[in-house]
């Protein structure tokens, strides 16, 4: 445990040295989130009556899909790891006398955490003070505001466990691209990046519910905007526990064999 939490350590302060990207990306997330917003804006003029979603739920849950991104995308990489299993320097890590699952779950987590402790809170503050509609509106109660950020975490570990299947797969494909691009195209739809979920037809809705991605991002921001109750919510934080641990015990598994038929050639 003390190596896992000396490299969390590391990366997290390693990660806060990149003040310029994490400008250049609040930048880019602003421009996003504003673009999003319009689109849901001309959605709903013609829209009908009773939507699934109030407008300024959807605004606000657009502003905490920028805000949070660090947290929920699959396509964040991290290039070290993807150059140890193509180039055969993953013989490294094997000397190591540390699991290697645990070590590079704390180097995921340790890397999404610093980026947004650097992104997130000048995009919040800013788009609380935005004039209506664009403005975020904060939760009717501090109790909602607590279960936003027991389920965020929660979405955020269970991420990092299934951005751990991506890297893992390398180990089959050789191609960081190809898997990359395979799990966020579907993944990140599936968790309501694209469009929230209560938005989408029923038939894909009782799809998403049967798959992990939609507890990772578009769960925690219903709470946040008051679309799912109290009761709903602590319900659900037992489910993202439950797929928590499975997704971490699946990851472990795929990991010991991999690293079982792992070959590694050179001189």
């Amino acid at each position: 445990m003390r190596a896992y939490l000396s490299v969390f350590r590391l990366r997290i302060s390693t990660g806060l040295q990149y003040r310029a990207a994490a400008l250049a990306g609040i930048a880019t997330q602003f421009f996003f989130g504003f673009m999003f917003i319009m689109i849901f804006q001309a959605f709903y003029a013609h829209s009908v009556s009773n939507p699934p979603m109030t407008l300024t739920a959807v605004i606000t849950y657009t502003w905490l899909k920028q805000a949070f991104l660090v947290f929920i995308m699959l396509w964040l990489r991290d290039n070290e790891l993807f150059g140890l299993i193509t180039s055969g320097n993953i013989a490294y890590e094997l000397c190591r006398p540390s699991d290697i699952y645990g070590l590079w779950y704390a180097k995921l987590l340790a890397t999404r955490l610093s980026s947004a402790l650097l992104r997130c809170f000048p995009l919040l503050l800013v788009t609380l003070f935005l004039p209506k509609p664009y403005r975020l509106e904060l939760p009717s109660d501090l109790l909602t505001f607590v279960f936003f950020a027991l389920v965020l975490l929660a979405g955020l570990l269970m991420v990092v466990a299934i951005s751990m299947l991506i890297y893992i797969s390398v180990f089959v494909t050789m191609s960081p691209g190809g898997s990359l691009l395979l799990f966020s195209i579907f993944g990140e739809f599936l968790a309501g990046l694209i469009i929230p979920v209560p938005l989408m037809p029923g038939w894909m809705q009782n799809i998403v519910y049967l798959l992990p991605f939609h507890w990772t991002a578009d769960f925690p921001f219903r709470v946040f905007t008051g679309d799912l109750s109290k009761s709903e919510a602590l319900s659900g934080l037992a489910a993202q526990a439950a797929w928590l641990a499975g997704l971490v015990a699946l990851g472990k598994i795929l990991m010991n064999k991999a690293l079982r038929r792992v070959v590694v050639q050179g001189g």
